[in-house]
């Protein structure tokens, strides 16, 4: 398996994955639009970029099998992967070596950062993870965060309220203190997954990314934070969020709707280092890489957390029309005895994002929308399977929600064979095996 965003290119070139770009392109909408055509398939590689000497990389792991890929797993065995690496994350080797020292700057405006949607406030770096220091826990964070650059040393930066960063950041602002950061460009997908993983508090995501790539992840030391970042980095920055500066910005989020304007923390950058023929990444926000490397290691946790609860439960899929992120579809084999109210109830608990669960009996595909909503079609009665759920908190990306509260209403729907009717008139009529080929049937 490789360590590194460059051998996985490699990796998915000979598979015949990757969409080489060799024609000069812009940063300013020409790599979104590209990139956007390319949805749901191949990565692409832009080898040349007006006013750049970086070569750029989108749609990474822009769907399911390329993202199984990453991690050394087949596309039906992502959520096993990532549950197994978490229960089993070991600490990283150490190197003093790392090859993004072979060139530095302090200059931000080299990079090739995307101007992705008309409207913006400007172009975003849209692959940064951050690394902070866990004040209370004396850890370190991983966690990805969007920067829209100020000038040629300084980005603003979005953060969730209550997330780890956010924590740490007005921990140290609280005692009158910038907080030191570090920040990569270009890693290997499978430390970005570990990195959107939302792990417990005080857990050291790249402690999963090691496990994910099977203990080959290698950390090297930053000479100015004392963090550590994974040696084969394409990018690295040091500097800090500044305490007491705030600059307005506002960005298309995962949903593809515009989020509102907010004044968001300062980060001013000391330090950049880059590799020899850097590749920047970029992710395209609202299309498929952004909304499987948020979502899957959600989808991931609650796979884990709801089997444990509910032996019936067989798989639990994010579904990509829910953006991967607000509506959850339930599979399980359902005996008289299964309480789906509960279930869908603790589905809600344990991804409180979540804006609609449909629970389906194991027949049915939860991957297939049309499937699913056969099992809506057939063996759902709204006066009695419907769940309700009045004025709870839901997900800030949700423009129909109440915004200034984080209130919405939540929809449970049973799409489960009814106990109380005859089995045998739901079963979906199957032809048996035969060998066929429309080939021979055109032939007398």
């Amino acid at each position: 398996m490789t360590v590194d965003m460059r051998s996985f290119l490699q990796q998915i070139k000979k598979t015949n994955d990757l969409f080489i770009v060799k024609k000069k392109v812009s940063t300013k909408y020409e790599i979104a639009a590209v990139t956007a055509k390319l949805d749901g398939s191949k990565a692409a590689l832009f080898e040349n970029i007006k006013g750049s000497k970086f070569k750029l990389v989108s749609n990474l792991v822009g769907n399911r099998a390329r993202f199984g890929q990453a991690i050394g797993s087949k596309k039906s065995d992502i959520n096993q992967k990532i549950v197994r690496a978490i229960s089993s994350a070991k600490k990283p080797k150490i190197s003093a070596t790392a090859k993004f020292f072979e060139n530095s700057s302090k200059d931000i405006s080299i990079l090739p950062i995307v101007t992705h949607f008309q409207n913006e406030s400007g172009p975003f770096i849209t692959s940064s993870i951050l690394y902070a220091r866990n004040q209370e826990k004396k850890s370190q964070n991983s966690s990805f965060h969007r920067l829209m650059p100020i000038g040629k040393n300084k980005f603003s930066i979005r953060m969730v309220e209550g997330r780890d960063l956010h924590r740490s950041f007005m921990f140290a602002k609280n005692h009158g203190e910038d907080l030191p950061i570090a920040i990569t460009i270009g890693v290997h997908p499978a430390i970005s997954i570990a990195s959107a993983f939302q792990a417990e508090w005080g857990k050291n995501e790249l402690e999963i990314a090691n496990s994910l790539l099977n203990n080959k992840l290698t950390l090297t030391k930053c000479p100015s934070t004392g963090f550590l970042v994974p040696s084969t980095a394409e990018i690295v920055m040091e500097g800090k969020i500044l305490q007491d500066k705030t600059h307005k910005e506002w960005m298309v989020e995962m949903l593809q709707t515009y989020d509102m304007p907010r004044a968001a923390p300062v980060i001013e950058i000391e330090k950049l280092y880059f590799r020899n023929n850097p590749i920047y990444h970029d992710i395209l926000s609202g299309y498929s890489e952004a909304r499987l490397l948020m979502g899957m290691p959600i989808e991931a946790k609650l796979n884990g957390i709801m089997k444990k609860i509910f032996s019936q439960i067989k798989q639990v899929i994010l579904t990509s029309g829910g953006a991967n992120w607000l509506h959850a579809i339930v599979q399980i084999s359902k005996t008289r005895s299964t309480n789906v109210k509960k279930i869908i109830n603790e589905t809600f608990a344990n991804h409180r994002s979540l804006k609609m669960v449909t629970v389906v009996d194991d027949d049915i595909d939860p991957t297939d929308a049309v499937s699913v909503e056969f099992a809506m079609a057939t063996r759902f009665q709204a006066d009695k399977d419907l769940v309700i759920i009045k004025n709870v908190r839901g997900s800030s990306l949700d423009p129909s929600s109440d915004q200034k509260k984080l209130r919405t209403t939540k929809m449970g729907i049973d799409a489960t064979i009814p106990t109380s009717k005859r089995p045998d008139g739901f079963k979906i009529g199957k032809i048996p095996k035969v060998k066929t080929s429309l080939k021979d049937y055109s032939k007398k």
